[in-house]
C-alpha cells in the first residue's frame, strides 16, 4: 500500500515527512486509518520505534488521531494547506539527479571523512569538558583552538601566529561579513573577477560596495587595483578560484606597497592551500606584513563543508576593534565543536587525515590529466595547487556549446565566463574542472 523509499538517514523523519505530504495531498484521505504500527514497520522493514516516532510527530501537529484500541485515523486538513505544495524530502534536486558527475559543488567524498576519530574526539570532549561545555562561548573562539590552530598554521604555513589575534567563526561566509563590520560598510572592497561569487555577494548583503578587478596569471591585477578607488582587496594569491592563477612574490609586494599606500587592508583567503599536491604550501601574504593583512580559512575544504568551522588572524589593531564590537556577544561555533577541532589539531590527527587526503587527491588528478590529455582539442592548465584545473577547448563554437556537450553525458560543468563579474576578455572557451568530489569509480565513467 505505501510505496516508501526509507532507506536513507533519519528514517523517522522521512516517513514522517512522506506520510504528511500524503495527507496534504489529499492522497491519504480525512477518517482513513493508518495501518498498526507493528504491521507498518514489517511492511516498511524499519523498527518499530521508527513508525512510532513517525506517528507521535504526526500527533503533535494534529495530522492524525489516535483512538483507543481502534488505532490512529487521519485528521481534516483545510483547503488552504492542501493548496501548498508538498515539501521536498531527502534526496538529490530534479537539477542534480541529470548528471551522474558534478564537477562543480566538489564536496569531498563521504568515505575519506575521519567518521571514528571525530566520533572518539567528541566523546572525549563530553567526557573531560562536562559543565565547561554549557559555559558562554568567547566571541573570538575558544582559548585551546585558537592555540591550536595557531601551532598548526606554524608547522604547515611556517608563520608565527599570536593566537590572542585569531578569530574562530561560522565559516567563510560569516567571516566576510565580521569584515565588512570592522572595516566599514562605506570601504569599497575590490574582489577577483573571475572569482568566487559568494565573496563579492556576501560583502553587497552586508552593505558593502564591492569592485571586480580583472584576474591575470600572476593574481589580481595591481596595477588596475592601484588606479581604483578601492580600500580593501579580496585576494586567494595562493591559487586564485576560478582562473588558479598563483600570484609571485613581486606582485605580493606590490600588494602590501598598495595596502601601506592607501591605508587600505588586503583579505588572503587562503581557501585551500593544503591542497598543494607536490612541494609545500606557498608563503603566505600574510608573513610579509601582518598589520596590514587579514588571513583566512576554512575547514570546508578539508574536512567538510557542512562543519561551519573557520577562522581568521587579524592585525593587531583590527583585533582590538573586534573585541570592542563583539565582546557582548558569543561565538558562533558550539564549544563541544571547537574543543574536538582542537583536540584533532593538538593531536596529529588533521595532519595526517590531511596527508591521506593529498594521497587521494593525488591519484585522483593524475587519472583526470590523462583521461582529459585523451579528449581531442583539450588544453588543460593546472598549478599543481588546489582541487580544480582548467580544461581549454580553443576549437569549441562557445561556452554553452561546452557545457552543452557535457550534459548530453551526464557531467555538470561550468565555464570560466559563469564566474564574471564584469565582462573580461580572454576567458572564453575554458571549463573549470572541480574534481574534489570525484571518485575512481566517477572517473572511470
Amino acid at each position: 500500500m505505501f510505496n516508501y523509499d526509507l532507506s536513507g538517514k533519519n528514517k523517522y523523519y522521512t516517513l514522517y515527512t512522506l506520510l504528511r505530504d500524503d495527507i496534504l495531498r489529499g492522497k491519504i484521505k480525512f477518517g482513513e486509518r493508518l495501518p498498526s504500527k507493528r504491521a507498518f514497520a514489517a511492511e516498511l522493514d524499519v523498527s518499530v520505534v521508527t513508525v512510532q516516532l513517525a506517528y507521535d510527530q504526526l500527533l503533535a501537529e494534529g495530522y492524525i488521531r489516535s483512538k483507543e484500541r481502534s488505532g490512529f485515523f487521519v485528521e481534516m486538513v483545510g483547503e488552504g494547506l492542501r493548496s501548498r505544495p508538498a515539501r521536498q524530502t531527502e534526496g538529490k534536486s530534479a537539477e542534480e539527479a541529470k548528471y551522474r558527475i558534478d564537477l562543480v559543488k566538489g564536496n569531498t567524498p563521504s568515505d575519506m571523512f575521519p567518521f571514528s576519530v571525530w566520533a572518539r574526539l567528541i566523546r572525549a570532549v563530553l567526557s573531560d569538558c562536562g559543565e565547561h561545555l554549557l559555559e558562554r562561548v568567547p566571541c573570538d573562539g575558544d582559548k585551546e583552538l585558537k592555540c591550536a590552530v595557531a601551532a598548526y598554521l606554524y608547522r604547515s604555513r611556517g608563520i608565527d601566529v599570536d593566537p590572542r589575534y585569531i578569530v574562530i567563526g561560522a565559516g567563510a561566509e560569516h567571516l566576510y561579513g565580521v569584515i565588512v563590520q570592522l572595516l566599514g560598510r562605506d570601504k569599497l572592497y575590490a574582489v577577483e573577477n573571475p572569482g568566487y561569487g559568494k565573496i563579492s555577494s556576501t560583502y553587497a548583503l552586508n552593505g558593502a560596495r564591492f569592485l571586480p578587478i580583472n584576474v591575470t596569471e600572476r593574481g589580481m591585477d595591481v596595477s588596475l587595483l592601484k588606479s581604483s578607488q578601492a580600500d580593501v582587496a579580496h585576494v586567494s594569491p595562493s591559487h586564485q578560484y576560478p582562473t588558479g592563477a598563483v600570484m609571485p612574490v613581486s606582485a605580493r609586494s606590490a600588494l602590501i606597497d598598495w595596502a601601506k599606500a592607501q591605508d587600505g587592508y588586503v583579505v588572503e583567503d587562503d581557501y585551500d592551500s593544503e591542497f598543494r599536491l607536490s612541494g609545500k604550501p606557498l608563503q603566505c601574504t600574510y608573513g610579509l606584513c601582518p598589520d596590514r593583512v587579514i588571513y583566512m580559512n576554512t575547514f570546508s575544504k578539508s574536512l567538510a563543508p557542512s562543519m561551519r568551522m573557520g577562522y581568521m588572524v587579524l592585525p593587531p589593531a583590527l583585533y582590538e576593534r573586534f573585541m570592542r564590537i563583539f565582546s557582548h556577544g558569543a561565538s558562533f561555533v558550539p564549544l563541544f565543536e571547537q574543543k574536538a577541532l582542537a583536540a584533532m589539531l593538538d593531536g596529529g590527527y588533521f595532519e595526517r587525515h590531511l596527508n591521506r587526503l593529498k594521497n587521494y587527491y593525488r591519484t585522483i588528478h593524475g587519472k583526470l590529466l590523462k583521461k582529459l590529455a585523451a579528449v581531442q582539442g583539450c588544453v588543460v592548465k593546472d598549478s599543481g595547487s588546489g582541487l580544480h584545473v582548467i580544461a581549454s577547448f580553443p576549437a569549441a563554437p562557445s561556452d554553452e556549446a561546452i557545457k552543452r556537450a557535457a550534459e548530453e553525458r551526464g557531467v555538470r560543468i561550468k565555464c570560466l565566463s559563469d564566474y564574471l563579474l564584469s565582462p573580461m576578455a580572454g576567458v572564453e572557451r575554458c571549463a573549470v574542472i572541480n574534481y574534489s568530489g570525484l571518485t575512481l569509480e566517477k572517473l572511470g565513467e
